[in-house]
């Protein structure tokens, strides 16, 4: 038995195997975002006049918003594509998106992509975008809430 035991040990020891520790270093970063679906959520409706659709309900962006036009803020939701060439940014996934009725406009907002990009995305992707933040007050033929310029931060599959 013993000598079974020294054979196997020296096998063991001249081995051509090589065993080798690989030190893996991951940083994670987490990014908070800067523009929440709560904040966009604290807009109120003025009634005026249209010279097409007669009277509607334009949005009045709360002051918190106005001091974030045209600055970079992170934002996270749902990837919701519009047609073949836009998408936006839902508070909710799609079955539960501001054009089935379900929410207000204010739980979605447009996305133009850096340098025209047009990623491939699917439908109910969770993302974060890092952008520059526009609001609209005047156009009811536009998102009330843009960002622009965006870059994937990170997705979930």
């Amino acid at each position: 038995l013993s000598l079974a035991l020294v054979v196997f040990i020296s096998t063991m020891r001249f081995s051509d195997r090589t065993n080798s520790i690989v030190k893996v270093s991951t940083k994670t970063s987490v990014i908070a975002d800067t523009l929440t679906w709560k904040l966009l959520g604290d807009i109120k409706y003025v009634r005026k006049k249209h010279a097409t659709y007669g009277e509607v309900e334009f949005p009045q962006v709360n002051m918190k918003l106005k001091m974030m036009q045209k600055k970079t803020v992170f934002m996270s939701g749902f990837i919701v594509p519009i047609d073949n060439k836009n998408y936006a940014l839902s508070k909710n996934v799609f079955a539960a998106c501001f054009f089935c009725g379900k929410s207000g406009p204010e739980t979605i907002a447009g996305i133009k992509f850096k340098g025209g990009a047009f990623p491939k995305l699917k439908t109910d992707t969770y993302v974060t975008l890092k952008g520059t933040f526009r609001y609209n007050e005047t156009d009811v033929e536009d998102w009330i809430c843009h960002i622009e310029d965006a870059v994937i931060i990170s997705q979930s599959k």
